[in-house]
């Protein structure tokens, strides 16, 4: 059935299955800025988790649509495919903007194209599985790469994985932002006595924010950290976050790893932290790593799609290792523990790096222009950020 004609002023709506962690805070950020900017903005997404709570208090009418979607494709996937159709032709968007392979999957088929559709994998549906599942995956993507007037990657990286994959679209690069307001530089002290005992205090202290997921490594990291605490003697880990793998991973731990569980805002956190590290098997770009960087502590990072380009070029040599190779990620992290100027020096760096390189707003701006060039639309005030460098140099056609 056709859509019915659309409003004429841009109207857009957000879709996203993934309602805590990166890709969450990415759509909270985008969808509040473009509010601000004064677009009429409406997000389907389950009504659980960070993202419908943090949009229920958003500020300039950003609109929330309840849709029931699991995250994975199964049975339910028809039924689901629906629910959201209706809340499109409810809607009446002038664009769609569909986040992560679930919400892409679901998105695309029930639209198919009928109006200007952006997918923004945040990375591929093919890395995070194998064998037969992974050719489907990418089969999927290649197919459904003409429903997508743009794709829309958070790195050069990704898009090139995209690619090599067969993937033959439409694509543009807009490297993934951090509110560089709401994760600053703080006093490592008084955050860490907010968080933890006071035994705590003077500890050479690591700290992974992340989902306790098979993709964000934590797995590699517990298997490093032997290493680590040899060499360092006291030093705990931290690691913040929940999921699937949370009881596999206590099992595994010894007693200098701490489990924090999931944090609204992990920003005293990485201001804890000697280190931040994020072991990663696939990404697109990781947010955690910005947001420590914005908050002037060095990082170190598994070198996968994204990781490269998220680091000052100066300070690569110490925070990229190869991806699941507990031995390189213990001697890394063991390097930035025991030299404390570096880790200052770094931490400016990164600081610098992400105030002029990830900044949210600019991501926002960059967004903004992909959505005139599909829709032929006239700059809006967050497209038009003061200092915001131009992606659209990224762009492939």
């Amino acid at each position: 059935m056709p859509l019915p004609p659309a409003p004429l002023s841009p109207r857009i709506l957000h879709v996203s299955q993934p309602v805590d962690g990166g890709v969450a805070r990415v759509v909270v950020d985008l969808a509040r800025a473009q509010a601000a900017a004064g677009m009429d903005v409406h997000v389907a997404c389950p009504h659980e988790g960070l993202l419908s709570r943090a949009l229920s208090g958003a500020p300039g009418g950003v609109r929330g649509h309840p849709w029931s979607a699991s995250r994975s494709p199964g049975p339910r996937l028809r039924a689901e495919v629906r629910e959201l159709s209706r809340v499109i032709d409810a809607v009446r968007p002038t664009l769609v903007h569909a986040h992560s392979a679930k919400a892409g999957l679901a998105a695309r088929l029930a639209l198919r194209g009928r109006i200007p559709t952006v997918f923004q994998p945040h990375a591929w549906s093919f890395e995070a599985v194998g064998g037969a599942t992974a050719l489907l995956a990418r089969l999927w993507e290649r197919h459904a790469a003409g429903w997508a007037t743009r794709i829309v990657c958070v790195s050069e990286a990704e898009r090139l994985t995209g690619v090599r994959a067969g993937v033959d679209g439409s694509f543009s690069v807009v490297p993934n932002g951090v509110d560089v307001d709401r994760f600053g530089p703080g006093a490592p002290h008084a955050a860490r006595a907010r968080l933890l005992p006071a035994s705590f205090a003077g500890v050479p202290l690591v700290v992974c924010v992340g989902r306790l997921c098979r993709q964000k490594g934590q797995d590699v990291l517990l298997r490093a950290w032997a290493s680590v605490t040899e060499r360092v003697p006291g030093a705990r880990l931290v690691l913040v976050g929940d999921g699937p793998d949370a009881a596999r991973l206590r099992a595994a731990a010894d007693p200098s790893v701490v489990f924090a569980g999931a944090a609204r805002d992990a920003a005293d956190w990485y201001r804890a932290a000697d280190v931040v590290v994020l072991p990663s098997r696939w990404e697109g770009m990781a947010l955690a790593p910005l947001e420590a960087m914005a908050c002037a502590r060095p990082v170190v990072v598994a070198d996968v799609d994204g990781a490269r380009e998220s680091l000052p070029p100066d300070g690569r040599a110490h925070a990229l290792v190869p991806p699941e190779d507990p031995a390189a990620l213990g001697r890394a992290l063991v390097a930035l523990l025991r030299d404390g100027e570096l880790r200052d020096a770094l931490g400016r760096r990164g600081r610098r790096h992400v105030l002029d390189h990830h900044d949210a707003r600019h991501a926002s701006a960059a967004i903004g222009v992909v959505y005139r060039e599909l829709l032929g639309a006239e700059p809006t005030e967050a497209a038009e950020a003061p200092d915001a460098p131009d992606y659209r140099e990224c762009t492939t056609p």
